[in-house]
């Protein structure tokens, strides 16, 4: 069966519902040989996947070259392709998002990905205080119009940047973390984004895994592995990282759910069916390391929607466990 589609906010764009999320490939995720990307992408693409998101910081641009390379390859009708900019900063401050850094890893990208203009470039997670200077936005416009990028939108870590964010009449994106258990989106920014017509990008969707069912407390993780060396927040924003959840108690949520998992289905697929519920979702993207778990994700499309009895359960479950160590932070 193939993948569902959905409109991407105002752009002219139609994407499939499940997308690729290509961080892993390009790294941070423990060892993933070239080949093994360069086969989880094509087995996506496949499978009908329309929509690819890096940044040009996964593997210092490995992600972007491992997908231009492979859409070099395959020929025909291009999926759309976001990427990020704004992480290569050092240091990561709000000053640097100015034009003169924005074009020049804008056209970084361009090289990376080999094509002339980028499909949709996103703010990535910029310090809170970028989203009250106007004059990056204006720049984004800018850009625009010299013909680098066709749209532009941000990629946050907190609601509150989400709002902000929207704000801004050309922000035509948002991409933000969504799962079973990280639920706050849902209470008013999906409404607004709506209202707006904004795509939204849900990232993170299986919690690092967590949500795959498949960790347990002797796992372990590769030094390179951000789910080793990102624990507590020393690397980026801990929220990215499990999503937040302290590794003990997201295990006892995954067993509370672990019944509610629909018959012939995946925990994975399960917690990609329980976003797409979300109406105000344009794209999920679930990583993917092998080509069986590209396939796997793809699949999700096809699960029947849950029921309500279920999504209550899920809900408890968040309010009873989860919600507070996470809802009042992002």
């Amino acid at each position: 069966m193939p993948i569902a589609t959905r409109r991407f906010g105002r752009t002219d764009w139609t994407v499939s519902e499940i997308g690729f999320g290509a961080w892993a490939i390009g790294g941070s995720w423990g060892g993933v040989s070239e080949e093994d990307a360069k086969q989880a992408l094509h087995a996506a693409l496949d499978a009908g996947t329309s929509f690819i998101d890096t940044a040009d910081v996964y593997g210092d641009g490995r992600s972007e070259r491992i997908i231009r390379d492979v859409l070099k390859e395959r020929g025909g009708e291009r999926p759309i392709v976001a990427t990020k900019a704004g992480r290569r900063l050092d240091p990561h401050v709000a000053e640097g998002y100015n034009r003169k850094n924005l074009e020049a890893f804008i056209d970084r990208s361009l090289s990376n990905l080999g094509v002339e203009t980028l499909d949709l470039v996103q703010l990535h997670c910029p310090p809170t205080e970028v989203y009250y200077r106007p004059e990056v936005f204006g720049a984004m416009d800018d850009l625009v119009a010299a013909g680098k990028i066709r749209f532009y939108g941000v990629s946050v870590e907190k609601v509150e940047e989400a709002l902000k964010a929207i704000a801004y009449p050309n922000v035509a994106s948002v991409q933000i973390i969504y799962n079973m258990f990280r639920q706050r989106p849902a209470e008013l920014f999906f409404e607004q984004a709506a209202k707006r017509d904004v795509g939204v990008i849900v990232r993170v969707p299986l919690a690092s895994g967590m949500l795959t069912g498949k960790l347990t407390a002797h796992s372990s993780f590769e030094a390179d592995d951000h789910r080793n060396f990102n624990r507590h927040g020393e690397a980026f924003d801990v929220g990215e990282t499990f999503s937040g959840v302290p590794y003990g108690v997201a295990l006892e949520a995954v067993e509370a759910l672990r019944p509610l998992v629909p018959q012939g289905a995946t925990m994975a697929q399960a917690a990609l069916r329980w976003i797409l519920m979300e109406r105000a979702v344009s794209v999920v993207i679930p990583g993917a390391k092998t080509r069986a778990q590209a396939e796997a994700n793809a699949a999700a499309s096809g699960l029947a929607p849950l029921p309500a009895e279920t999504m209550a359960k899920v809900r408890d479950i968040y309010d009873r466990l989860i919600a507070p160590h996470v809802h009042h932070r992002w």
